[in-house]
């Protein structure tokens, strides 16, 4: 399906053809496997259209969709009266702000006007006016992006995989029979798929790192405040918006994007300076800090400690000082299941016991035990993160950045919340490495390292001290620019 309208002569659109140059995952093909700036250059050059893109990402949605289920709502229409706008400014030399023709998923969190937002519920009635863009959604709109479908979540995002009673299970981009992690699992596997190469999701607790290292993608979730949110979400100041991307400077660019101002956001932070400025700076000279197990606390498969190990090593190369050093902390996961099962009680708290009964049962679970917190539960666990968060300030008086998996684990069985066999109980008995940085409202970024011996991709995990999300993208980026985030695409038959 070729658009030929910009140009003279009728040939195939040129793609470059070094698999290096797509990003990580490398080894996609055609204009779905490209990134966005090398779709935007590709338009900038004429070499082909935002209608030749879009068409060949939702070709792409199509020939995934059944394998891994990452999409609730595809709108090829819409996408293509876009795209074919976009089309329009570019062949008239004015491209509309950083994302034009670009196409871009969104989670189905996320506010998006002409159709529902569902956010993984049998409780949520598509009939309404669903006329209102979320922060995030509007600013991309703003830059000339393409929407092209609404991403899958568990219901209301609650747990660390994804799977709901609307849309049912979201698979592995790298093994149909596990997990794509959640809760932002729909957009890292139509990421890693090349079904659009940008997506926006939602981090409360690691819902962007945790499917973002399960898929072999980057995911950033920026300090708190960063990207504003409307409406505010049910888990309070725990939840960040964020970019999901086939590398950092994709990642970069679409921070930039989202990070404008919104006046229903009483929270948002002041305006920064943009990411993109300060990519490519570097590590030299920085002092990382990398912390292996938490000083032994969390028990680490081997095969994701030599990997994570590894990016250590490769930052040390470029330039960076490298200490073994562990921030001074316990599990803070008592505090974190207050907080979030006091947010899915009141999230809840609307529903008559017939809708009760439509919910996940997990989530019946946790907001039960949420609505027995009393206020003073709350406090205590508020003074809890309070604590947390000054231990690792004062850390980072010492350390720019400090570095861990990003998960202990790689992606276990699909449709389940936690690995078989494993004795736990919750999400968050596997995701020790990333709910602790939500309770602190800090910068934490997953960049993919390796694989498994089953070919399953591990992360690393980049934090900064709040305020700091610049830091964590140099670190990221430069991992990227030196080859060593890099892995081999999924297969996608």
């Amino acid at each position: 399906m070729t658009d030929h309208t910009h140009r003279t002569q009728s040939h195939a659109p040129h793609v470059p053809s070094d698999p290096s140059l797509t990003g990580g995952p490398s080894g996609l093909s055609g204009l779905a496997g490209l990134t966005a700036r090398q779709l935007l250059a590709g338009y900038g050059q004429g070499d082909f259209s935002p209608v030749e893109a879009t068409r060949a990402v939702l070709e792409r949605i199509e020939a995934v969709q059944p394998l891994v289920n990452a999409f609730v709502r595809v709108d090829a229409e819409s996408a293509l009266a876009q795209a074919e706008e976009s089309a329009g400014r570019w062949r008239e030399k004015e491209p509309r702000g950083l994302l034009d023709g670009v196409p871009v998923s969104v989670k189905d969190i996320f506010l998006q006007r002409g159709g529902p937002t569902l956010r993984g519920s049998r409780t949520v009635r598509p009939e309404g006016h669903w006329d209102e863009d979320a922060p995030a959604v509007a600013r991309m709109r703003e830059h000339g992006a393409v929407l092209v479908g609404k991403t899958t979540t568990p219901e209301f995002g609650w747990k660390g995989v994804t799977d709901s009673p609307l849309s049912g299970v979201t698979r592995n981009p790298y093994d149909h029979s596990r997990t794509a992690g959640g809760s932002s699992g729909g957009s890292a596997a139509a990421v890693a798929l090349g079904a659009a190469p940008l997506s926006i999701g939602t981090d409360g607790g690691g819902s962007i790192r945790i499917p973002a290292s399960f898929c072999g993608i980057f995911g950033l979730k920026p300090t708190y405040g960063r990207v504003p949110l409307y409406p505010s979400s049910p888990f309070g100041t725990l939840a960040h918006a964020g970019p999901m991307t086939r590398d950092a400077a994709d990642a970069a660019l679409l921070l930039d994007v989202i990070s404008g101002a919104d006046p229903r956001d009483w929270s948002q932070l002041a305006p920064a300076p943009p990411v993109s400025d300060s990519l490519a700076d570097g590590v030299r000279g920085l002092r990382i800090a990398y912390s292996p197990s938490f000083g032994g606390q969390v028990a680490v498969q081997p095969a994701v400690a030599a990997a994570v190990r590894g990016a250590v090593g490769r930052l040390a190369e470029l330039g960076a000082y490298i200490e073994e050093a562990d921030p001074d902390i316990t599990d803070p996961v008592e505090a974190f299941h207050t907080l979030w099962f006091s947010g899915a009680a009141r999230l809840t708290q609307p529903l008559n016991e017939e809708q009760r009964r439509l919910l996940d049962p997990g989530l019946r679970e946790i907001r039960a035990a949420g609505a027995r917190y009393s206020a003073l539960d709350y406090l205590a666990a508020v003074d809890a993160r309070m604590e947390l968060g000054r231990r690792l300030g004062r850390f980072h008086e010492s350390y720019d950045l400090l570095v861990t998996p990003t998960l202990p684990i790689t992606a276990f069985e699909a449709g389940a919340e936690t690995p078989a066999r494993s004795g736990l109980r919750r999400w968050t008995g596997w995701t020790p490495f990333t709910y602790p940085f939500n309770l602190t409202q800090q910068p934490a970024a997953s960049v993919p390292c390796g694989v498994d011996g089953d070919g399953l991709p591990i992360g690393v995990q980049i934090v900064a001290a709040r305020h700091h999300d610049a830091l964590v993208m140099r670190a990221a980026h430069a991992l990227y620019e030196s080859g060593a985030a890099r892995v081999a695409a999924p297969d996608r038959t």
